[in-house]
């Protein structure tokens, strides 16, 4: 109990770190929409954190600890790197931050943005990391479903940057030449291919450091990959997103006929 309270702690110190350091950049460039690049480079400060507890205090497995670790880092770098190289050169509030502050940081305030975004982002953080924080300081019941797990973890990998590769290339091109709307590729399967590789990471990540170390482990940190799920599809991901694309030329009938996140064969 000793050690999985003091990887919990760890892992929520970093939490707070990042987010404070996030906070500051942000009053710095007035601009709350910074932490959407910190929410990646959170859970890799999160899990090398806690993963050197638990190599420190030699507890866990070693193999699976470095391979959790290891996850979440590529993972976690590959999105923080993605939204820097969307968002480099805009320097505007993305509007999803005003209509959640009630207004741009410069008139709200930073207490405001503290309690809005980034204490909510940090918590959330810190309990969507739980399988990482568990599993680190746990033995390995079921190796088959530490393995299942990392296969489930690279799918969903594959469809993120896969599609967000897509994605770029479209938004590329000329827009006399653009397709009003992107619907080749992973995206004629799901219209949030990245969203949905999103989900499989942590689900994965699931698999790997919680139900893999038994049922109690796997119950105890199964709400993790449902919050985010459930933020990924309905709260903060594709539902937000979809109001304003609707109103797309194009994009209703697109919508009609491909699901929003689970992928299925296109439909004429």
């Amino acid at each position: 109990m000793t050690d999985l309270l003091v990887s919990l702690g760890t892992s929520i110190a970093a939490a707070v770190v990042v987010m404070g350091v996030t906070a500051a950049v942000a009053r710095q460039q007035r601009r709350v929409a910074v932490v959407d690049v910190a929410w990646g480079l959170g859970f890799v400060v999160a899990a090398l954190a806690c993963g050197a507890v638990a190599l420190a205090r030699d507890v866990g497995d070693g193999l699976r600890t470095c391979f959790l670790v290891a996850v979440v880092v590529v993972w976690g770098l590959r999105l923080a790197a993605h939204i820097h190289r969307r968002s480099s050169g805009h320097r505007d509030e993305d509007p999803r931050y005003e209509e959640l502050l009630g207004g741009p940081l410069s008139s709200v305030g930073m207490g405001v943005a503290i309690r809005k975004v980034f204490a909510v982002q940090g918590a959330a953080l810190a309990f969507v990391a739980l399988p990482v924080t568990v599993g680190v300081v746990r033995e390995v019941v079921w190796w088959p479903l530490a393995v299942a797990g990392g296969v489930l973890w690279l799918v969903g990998l594959a469809f993120e940057a896969v599609g967000d590769a897509q994605l770029a290339a479209y938004r590329a091109l000329p827009r006399d030449r653009r397709p009003r709307v992107l619907d080749t590729g992973l995206w004629a399967w799901t219209r949030h291919p990245n969203y949905f590789g999103d989900a499989c990471v942590w689900w994965g990540i699931w698999l790997v450091g919680g139900l893999a170390s038994g049922w109690a482990a796997g119950l105890a940190t199964v709400l993790a990959p449902v919050v985010m799920t459930y933020f990924l599809a309905f709260a903060t991901g594709a539902r937000l997103l979809e109001r304003t694309m609707m109103q797309r030329p194009g994009y209703p009938e697109y919508a009609a006929r491909t699901p929003m996140l689970l992928p299925r064969p296109p439909r004429r």
